[in-house]
């Protein structure tokens, strides 16, 4: 699949003029958010991946097949940086969510093994109150067996309120779920 690095940027005026529709992907710092971008393109080295949380603390635009933008988003949460950086970083997703009117969805990733945090339910309230469609990503599914998925996605499901249609899960190690989050992806930039 062709996909290439566009730009980066801190702030709106950096953000790339084009008119393809984006999908963000947002979560935790860690979740995998960049694996996931990685897998999803077939390749492991298109977005930097580190093993520190926070690594990715700029909008980071990639276009697939000359139709669609994705969008790696900085972490939120947990993160070795000042309080400054992480509230530049809040600022930062904010201004993208608010100000960018390609952004067709976001795709917010959890870990399945961990309840929703604080973080992760200001994000969920936050796209609501902005009509942003969004679909979750339970990732790291490798680590857990068939039965185990089942009852932590029950059980998120019921903590977020959500029925269980509006997650998927995926696993960058196994690539189990690639198909299901690019039929998903291309049900939302069809529309």
């Amino acid at each position: 699949m062709k996909a290439e690095f566009i730009t980066s940027a801190k702030e709106p005026k950096g953000y790339p003029p084009t008119e393809f529709p984006e999908i963000a992907f947002a979560g935790r710092s860690n979740v995998g958010k960049s694996s996931m971008i990685n897998t999803l393109l077939g390749t492991k080295k298109l977005v930097k991946v580190g093993k520190t949380p926070g690594k990715t603390r700029l909008v980071n635009f990639f276009l697939v097949a000359d139709k669609t933008m994705l969008v790696d988003l900085p972490g939120y949460g947990f993160a070795k940086v000042s309080k400054a950086e992480k509230a530049q970083w809040g600022e930062t997703i904010e201004n993208y969510f608010t100000e960018r009117k390609q952004l067709t969805a976001c795709i917010l990733i959890m870990d399945i093994r961990r309840d929703p945090s604080d973080d992760d339910l200001g994000m969920i309230y936050w796209l609501d109150h902005y009509n942003v469609r969004k679909v979750i990503a339970l990732t790291k599914c490798d680590k857990l067996s068939n039965n185990q998925q089942a009852s932590r996605l029950a059980k998120i499901s019921k903590q977020l309120n959500l029925s269980k249609d509006n997650f998927l899960r995926f696993s960058s190690l196994t690539r189990n779920g690639k198909e299901e989050m690019w039929a998903k992806i291309d049900e939302l930039t069809s529309d």
